[in-house]
């Protein structure tokens, strides 16, 4: 709905520039473009879809400056834990974890599941710095009921980067209210979209 609205309004000012250019050049506005503005929306939607959803992933379109990079799937990999046990002084073993990305040309959304938790991304983006891209953003992270009396809801942060064209690797490293930290590198990746830890782990079986 937003992105429909979006166009309109877009197509509507070429279509008033466009009408006032006219009135300014010929003394009174030229108001048969107006017979064009639903066609001019139908085709910039098309367009736009195109794009949004298919077109930018194309290889030589990612090679584009400006161009996010495509890191769209399930990504395996690891979690290693900075926090520390107060009973015993000892980190947590690093675990194997695992990343759906949900992309667009324009839109990014990221959940990260674990064995025991799961965290959706409040706000995500892929950037470009100094020739880098990188992935960032905030998080929601929703512990399993039979953790919750170790582990509560939190929220973070985590940023990546993004090495390779096609996207071959994601390292980095996340922080969370909890004043915990931890650092995150994914090596695999498969084109589907999982919806849960048991499907994403299913990805990978046969790798292995």
């Amino acid at each position: 709905m937003k992105r429909t609205i979006a166009i309109r309004v877009i197509v509507a000012v070429v279509v008033v520039v466009f009408v006032i250019g006219t009135w300014v050049q010929d003394g009174r506005p030229d108001l048969a473009v107006l017979k064009f503005f639903s066609i001019a929306v139908l085709a910039s939607t098309v367009l736009f879809n195109l794009w949004d959803f298919w077109l930018w992933r194309l290889p030589l379109v990612q090679r584009v400056p400006g161009v996010p990079r495509n890191i769209r799937g399930t990504w395996q990999g690891t979690l290693t834990s900075f926090w520390v046990e107060p009973s015993t002084g000892m980190r947590p073993e690093p675990k194997t974890v695992y990343l759906v990305v949900q992309q667009t040309g324009s839109l990014v959304v990221v959940k990260l599941m674990t064995d025991a938790s799961r965290s959706t991304s409040a706000l995500a983006s892929i950037s470009e710095v100094d020739g880098s891209f990188l992935l960032t953003y905030l998080y929601l992270n929703k512990p399993d009921m039979r953790v919750e009396h170790r582990s509560r809801i939190h929220h973070g942060s985590a940023v990546f980067d993004i090495s390779g064209n096609p996207a071959r690797r994601l390292k980095g490293r996340y922080w969370t209210d909890r004043d915990s930290k931890g650092e995150l590198e994914f090596r695999e990746r498969s084109r589907e979209l999982a919806d849960d830890y048991a499907e994403a782990a299913g990805y990978f079986e046969d790798r292995a």
